[in-house]
């Protein structure tokens, strides 16, 4: 019986890589000269975390971050954006976290989505993924256009077709 799976994953390389052209982009900028502006990517906890004096540079290392994530064809909805704090004297801190996996909620929402479209296919919740499986790989096919075509403000992919 063919199937797939729906699942919400991040190539690590490639996030660790658009952070390093981001902090390279955010040293050479005009705008960014003579602040103290950082960017550190926590690999075991998926947390960045921004610093630097103001809000308006805040937005503009956001506006980057997004910028190269996008050129190196990752999803910037997994991007869980939390709120400013100020840290020690006049400087600013921002912490995003990367959202990996699908949680229970949206998992519900595909399958709710998947059901009530009544194509002839099964769709299961395993961890943090959604498992699809059908007599047809048309229907299959189906359940993938219907997925995309909706916004579960999560970045989805489709694996393992078999």
């Amino acid at each position: 019986m063919p199937s797939f799976d729906i699942v919400n994953k991040i190539d690590h390389q490639l996030l660790d890589n658009a952070i390093n052209t981001s902090r390279k982009e955010i040293a050479t900028r005009y705008d960014f000269r003579d602040s103290k502006s950082t960017i550190e990517f926590d690999k075991k906890t998926l947390n960045i975390q921004l610093l630097t004096e103001n809000e308006m540079r805040i937005e503009a290392i956001e506006d980057v971050l997004r910028s190269r994530m996008i050129k190196q064809k990752l999803d910037p909805l997994c991007l869980d954006f939390g709120k400013e704090r100020y840290a020690s004297g006049n400087m600013m801190r921002k912490d995003i976290k990367i959202k990996e996996g699908i949680d229970k909620e949206t998992a519900k929402k595909i399958v709710k989505k998947i059901k009530d479209a009544k194509l002839k296919v099964e769709a299961q919740i395993m961890d943090e993924q959604v498992r699809v499986s059908g007599k047809k790989i048309d229907d299959l096919q189906a359940v993938i256009s219907l997925v995309r075509s909706t916004d579960f403000e999560v970045p989805l992919q489709f694996v393992n077709m078999k």
